[in-house]
């Protein structure tokens, strides 16, 4: 794809040149206002009953709102400078995290007369303004960080300033060219997007792979032609007739106390659930430093099995053994259940039985609390039946798992890094039509 004739210098650093015949101004300008928006009162299925559309529901791929899911009670007086129409631009003014500054602009596309919330802003293009166009040209300064220049935090919540913000400089091609440019980039990035997709689906596909071969190995053993018999346990079906069927109370200890005393001072380090991965490694450069041991806490030993007791992480599978340690680790028991072998049992095999499906699907039917913040009780663990093969079998099974498990990760990262580049073409896409780096016309 060919680039402009001619270009001349923007004068800002996040635009660097631009082509010659597109006009200067400022974002407030591409806009007939910017009106935050209105939360309402409880619905009582009246006619002020209407949509709220909220910054849950901004689709954040595609930089759009379709569906929502919120319905206030919002009175004429209120919505009648709010109401929004499709193709008004909406703003996040007040959220954000880390991860996720606030500042994003989406394009809202659904029905006539709904208002979003107090924490988002409607933003009416002006005449002249195509809408998508501005919301590619808002998404590239997003990715870019321009919004986070003018992001104030206050008790953990970013707010947006609006006014700051939309005195930023941009340039506008003629109406004709910002159609062209944005209707380019829908083609594009519905394109990339379908890839990352696949690959999302493919990520979904190896892991149920990985699943598969691990309750394969854990409850029918790497032997075919060994005799089985009835577990008498409805989720393990049959197993080797050799094996155990024993309770994993008498097993393991659940969340030991330390095997000798230690003070504060020599609890160094709080492992946290980011520092455990979703393959089963162990990440020590990611413990948080503590300052005093608090109550519920106690400390990890070389050969410890941790696994995720929260929701979502434990349905996605993280566990670790414990390895590498150094003195000074410590744990506390709010989101991690850790299992320490009283038995002679080889550590790794544990963790691959805490992975399998036959434990993780009844773990997930007795998960206790509410929201988000479900966990599963510690007393599923201990009362789990498990199969126990003999420790020679335990250590084969798990060295086979090592290997099968690490094909199948790696073809996991692999895809992974194809998301990532996928993801980092749709935004260099963006950046070079919304910049007129290249001519999409």
């Amino acid at each position: 794809m060919k680039r402009y004739a001619s270009y001349k210098a923007s004068g800002v650093e996040w635009l660097g040149e631009l082509p010659e015949h597109w006009t200067k101004k400022r974002l407030r300008d591409c806009i007939e206002g910017c009106a935050n928006g209105v939360w309402g009162d409880e619905p009582d299925r009246g006619e002020d009953d209407i949509p709220v559309i909220r910054v849950a529901d901004f689709d954040r791929e595609r930089r759009q709102v379709v569906e929502y899911e919120t319905h206030r009670k919002v009175d004429a007086s209120q919505r009648q400078s709010r109401a929004l129409s499709p193709g008004d631009l909406l703003i996040e003014k007040s959220g954000g995290g880390e991860q996720q500054p606030v500042g994003m602009v989406v394009s809202y596309l659904g029905p006539a007369g709904a208002v979003c919330s107090n924490f988002v802003a409607r933003m009416p293009p002006r005449s002249g303004v195509i809408s998508r166009f501005m919301v590619y040209l808002h998404a590239y300064l997003y990715a870019s960080r321009v919004t986070g220049i003018s992001i104030k935090q206050t008790t953990g919540i970013q707010n947006l300033d609006a006014t700051a913000y939309l005195s930023q400089a941009c340039f506008l091609p003629p109406p004709d060219e910002q159609q062209a440019i944005a209707d380019y980039l829908d083609a594009e990035t519905a394109r990339i997007d379908t890839l990352i997709q696949e690959k999302e689906g493919l990520i979904g596909l190896l892991r149920e792979w990985r699943q598969s071969v691990i309750a394969e190995a854990v409850t029918k053993g790497l032997d075919e032609r060994v005799a089985m018999k009835p577990s008498g346990v409805t989720w393990l079906g049959e197993v080797p007739e050799h094996w155990k069927i024993e309770r994993l109370r008498f097993r393991v200890k659940l969340n030991p106390l330390p095997s000798r005393s230690l003070d504060a001072e020599q609890l160094t380090s709080f492992l946290p659930m980011e520092a455990i991965g979703d393959d089963g490694t162990l990440d020590l450069e990611r413990t948080r430093r503590v300052g005093e041991v608090a109550s519920g806490y106690t400390f990890f030993e070389d050969g410890d099995i941790a696994i995720a007791k929260i929701t979502p992480c434990y349905e996605n599978g993280k566990g670790a053994v414990m390895v590498g340690l150094h003195e000074g680790i410590g744990f506390g028991t709010t989101e991690l259940i850790v299992m320490r072998p009283t038995q002679a049992d080889c550590p790794q095999w544990l963790y691959y039985l805490t992975m399998c499906s036959a434990f993780r699907l009844p773990g997930e039917a007795l998960m206790q609390g509410a929201g988000g913040q479900k966990r599963v009780p510690d007393l599923f663990v201990k009362d789990y039946v498990a199969p126990v093969p003999p420790l020679d079998e335990q250590q084969a099974i798990a060295d086979y798992l090592d290997v099968e498990t690490t094909k199948i990760d790696t073809l996991i990262t692999h895809t992974q890094e194809a998301i990532a580049l996928l993801k980092e073409l749709r935004a260099a896409t963006i950046a070079d039509a919304v910049l007129g780096r290249v001519d999409v016309r």
